[in-house]
């Protein structure tokens, strides 16, 4: 079984193909695709992967991502990606500057979609707090400043950390249940 998996970003790749291989082989599309603005990582998921499989008349998986922090009303939320790229880390860690509650939750959705059928999506999400400094080079995005509950390491901090990151683990497994039934 093959899936088209569209997004740019050679991170999640990795992942997806650590989690699906060798029984779901995992085709890297690189191509752009307009994102509906919503606090729901699901509903952009779906929308995004019901345009990709009409358009390009097969299969595929889209994922949205986001970092929800709870002091912040959940920002950066589904703009997660837009906000690194303009203000990053040392930006999001001066917006928590004297906040004591830094609790945060990472969610992952992915949505899978064949032609002219409705899109159906899995999320996955995991609880951590926001460190106060940034911490470590492995991983990508957040992951030098998210510590998952029950650590005392951020995401950046871990050698393995595409095998631990749990939130989109678990909505990828989803998918790979679905699609393996």
């Amino acid at each position: 079984m093959k899936i088209t998996f569209v997004t740019k970003n050679l991170n999640k790749v990795k992942e997806f193909k650590q989690i699906l291989e060798p029984e779901i082989k995992v085709e890297q599309l690189d191509h752009n695709y307009l994102e509906l603005r919503s606090d729901s990582p699901e509903e952009i998921a779906k929308l995004a992967a019901k345009q990709m499989a009409e358009k390009f008349q097969k299969p595929v998986v889209v994922e949205d991502s986001g970092l929800f922090i709870t002091a912040l009303k959940d920002f950066p939320g589904t703009s997660s990606a837009y906000i690194h790229k303009r203000i990053g880390l040392k930006g999001i860690l001066k917006l928590m500057e004297g906040i004591e509650d830094r609790t945060a939750l990472y969610k992952s959705a992915v949505a899978f979609c064949e032609p002219s059928k409705r899109p159906i999506s899995f999320l996955g999400t995991e609880n951590g707090t926001i460190s106060t400094e940034i911490k470590g080079d492995y991983g990508f995005g957040h992951d030098p400043i998210f510590i998952p509950k029950d650590s005392e390491q951020t995401y950046g901090q871990m050698s393995n950390v595409e095998e631990l990151k749990n939130f989109r683990r678990r909505a990828a497994e989803q998918l790979r249940r679905h699609l393996l039934r």
